[in-house]
This record gives C-alpha cells, sequence and structure tokens, in this order.
C-alpha cells in the first residue's frame, strides 16, 4: 500500500491524497461503504461502483462464523470469492466480540442476584491478557480470539488493508477500566504486528487501533504509543460523540505521523464527515446509508426524510432534484413511497443507492474545496 498526500488546508487538519492498493486507488477524503458479511445489503458490486464507492470494509467477525475464513480462503479470497475488485478492508473483529458483553470487562462476568447468590452471565465475554473468550451469538459455542488468532482470520480472507486486534470498552466505563483496556490494546497492536510481519503477505497493508475512551489525555497517550510501531496506517476506534469528533479526534490526529493515512472506524452521518475531515481524518465507515436506506430514511440537503410519510404518496418529483444517482435520475418519491409500503424489495435497493451516492459526493465536494483552499 501506498499513501500520497496530494494537498492540504491551510485553516485546518483537511488534506486530500491517494491510497493505492493492489486492487486500486482511493482518493482520499473516501467514504467507505460497510461490506457487513462480504457484501453491502441490498447493493451490487456493479451498483457500488456505479455510486463512485472505491473501498469497503468487511467484518472479520461475521466471517469467521458465516462463511468461513478457510471457505473464502479456498475461493482466492474476499475479492474473488464475492467478484469484487474494488480496494477492501477488514476490521479485526474486536468490536464485535466486546459488544457480546454489556460491560465488556471480565469482573462483569458474574452478577450479584436476589439473596446475595452469584450467577454467571453466559453473555459476557471474557478477557484475559492472552485474548478473549465469548460465546457464538449463533450457536452459543464457545470461542477464543487472540490478535494472532484475529490476524490469520484476516490473512486468510485477503483484504488489502487489515486491522490490529483491539479492546474496545464501553464509552461508560470508568477512566480506571479505560487506561486498563488501552494498556491491553497497546500490548496486543504489538503481538498483531508482529504476527503480521512474520506470517502475512506483503500485499496486505495493516492498520494499528486508538483507543482511551472519551478521555482526551488517553487518547493522545494511545496515539502515541501507536504511532512508535511500524504501522501502515491508523485506525480511530470507540464511541464519539460530535462533540468528540470535532475536538478529541483532532488532538489525536495531531499526534499521528503526517504522512500515513487515518482511518475513522463506525461515523457516516453527513455532519460526522465534515467534523472528520477537517479534523484530520482520510476514510471513515459506517452502516448508515444502507441501514437507513432499507427503513425509507433519506438523505438531502436540507437533512433526512422518511419517504414513507403522507405527503410524499402524490409526490412526482425525485428525491433531491440536483441530485444525480440512478435513483433521482430514474424513479419519483410517490414511486419510492409505494415501493416502502408494498414492502417490495426494491425499495430498499433504491434508497441505499440514493444514500451512498449523497455521502460519497458530499466528500468529493469536501475534497474539492481543500484543493480550492475553501475549508
Amino acid at each position: 500500500m501506498k499513501f500520497t498526500i496530494k494537498a492540504k488546508s491551510k485553516k485546518s487538519l483537511a488534506r486530500v491524497g491517494i491510497i493505492e492498493t493492489g486492487h486500486g486507488k482511493v482518493e482520499t477524503p473516501a467514504f467507505v461503504a460497510v461490506s457487513t458479511k462480504a457484501g453491502v445489503k441490498a447493493i451490487t458490486v456493479e451498483m457500488l461502483e456505479g455510486v463512485g464507492i472505491e473501498l469497503l470494509i468487511s467484518n472479520t467477525f461475521h466471517l469467521y462464523f458465516q462463511p468461513g475464513e478457510k471457505i473464502i480462503k479456498k475461493a482466492g479470497g474476499i475479492h474473488k470469492f464475492s467478484n469484487l475488485n474494488l480496494p477492501t478492508m477488514t476490521d479485526s473483529g474486536g468490536f464485535q466480540v466486546f459488544s457480546l458483553g454489556q460491560s465488556l470487562y471480565q469482573k462483569a462476568n458474574k452478577f450479584t442476584g436476589k439473596g446475595g447468590a452469584k450467577k454467571e452471565n453466559k453473555k459476557i465475554v471474557k478477557i484475559t491478557e492472552d485474548g478473549v473468550e465469548f460465546r457464538s451469538p449463533f450457536d452459543g459455542s464457545i470461542h477464543f480470539f487472540t490478535p494472532e488468532k484475529s490476524m490469520q482470520i484476516q490473512h486468510d480472507l485477503g483484504a488489502d488493508i487489515i486491522f490490529a486486534f483491539d479492546e474496545c470498552p464501553s464509552p461508560l466505563d470508568s477512566k480506571e477500566y479505560q487506561i486498563e483496556a488501552m494498556g491491553r490494546t497497546h500490548r496486543w497492536a504489538e503481538r498483531s504486528i508482529n504476527y503480521h510481519r512474520k506470517y502475512g503477505s506483503k500485499d496486505q497493508a495493516i492498520f494499528g487501533i486508538v483507543q482511551g475512551g472519551r478521555y482526551k489525555d488517553l487518547r493522545k497517550q494511545s496515539a502515541k504509543f501507536i504511532s512508535t510501531l511500524d504501522f501502515d496506517g491508523y485506525g480511530i476506534g470507540g464511541t464519539f460523540s460530535k462533540k468528540d469528533i470535532s475536538l478529541t479526534i483532532k488532538e489525536v490526529n495531531q499526534v499521528l505521523p503526517d504522512d500515513k493515512p487515518r482511518h475513522l472506524l463506525g461515523i457516516g452521518e453527513p455532519e460526522d464527515l465534515r467534523f472528520a475531515i477537517r479534523a484530520g481524518c482520510d476514510t471513515f465507515d459506517c452502516v448508515l446509508p444502507t441501514r437507513l436506506g432499507r427503513t425509507g430514511s433519506l438523505y438531502t440537503k436540507k437533512g433526512r426524510i422518511n419517504i414513507f410519510n403522507a405527503p410524499f404518496k402524490n409526490d412526482l418529483k425525485p428525491i433531491e432534484k440536483s441530485c444525480k444517482c440512478y435513483t433521482c435520475k430514474n424513479y419519483t418519491r410517490a414511486y419510492l413511497n409505494h415501493l416502502f409500503r408494498a414492502k417490495e424489495m426494491l425499495a430498499g435497493t433504491l434508497a441505499s443507492i440514493h444514500n451512498l451516492y449523497f455521502l460519497v459526493n458530499l466528500v468529493k465536494e469536501e475534497r474539492q474545496k481543500i484543493i480550492q483552499g475553501k475549508i
């Protein structure tokens, strides 16, 4: 992987660049579509290319269970398995593993019931220094992820960019526990990169992940440590408020090396993307455009609309007059309203195309503003 910066804003951390991978180039800043199980829900590869998506991210945790990384490896990797010729990422599986628990740490594995008796809560993950034990959400079987296991799965999946295994604690956890989890993330980062450099392919880039919750000092401390390791790029993980995006992430990116790409995990609202770009992030992924699309919630320049609403039943205008997406060029609000009310599968597809196109072009506009010195 190669990353080249083409332009920088003089008044913010925003920059324009190009990520080059074995499966093509990505012009940054870029919105990354979420291909959870090696497919974006209700959208074909050709549709993704049509809306201008240049990078996808798939879910290691889910692909481990369905269909299994060995099947994907046998098929020739995730690109051949899913007939995809676009650059791809795979996350580490850490977020999904830890989200199975509610408190997300060892001491929450048992709780005190009535009468003081302790009962086992089988939904809570068990974290040790070596890795994480958890139960399958599909059949309840016990599994154990280590940094090395996550790397091995991602090697088999064969994405262009993979992520180090990290602990993603709850934003409600105390600062004391955030410090503990951050230290474990750092040690797991070292194990992840060591395993990858020894056994992985040179065609796969590896990104380290910055943690630290909503604490600026911890985020900066994490960024400083992760920067010392030989990662090809960096991910910023965790849960953020809008204030966190505009302030905390800016401080993190001021610490991270300037010559490597920065990916913000799980952010996708239009206003959040604008904040993230100005804070120095290059790529960002989120399920929202397709998830919202499947429920009839559509992005417009004036805010989201719910196409189910009665006024749209007789509205023969496109979703947005200025939009050049396939949906807006060919269909009306009334038609989408009809499809959703009739529970037609096509409804989610057409709405998702529009939402993806909206975000891709929002980011393209921001890219041009950076080049023109308007950010």
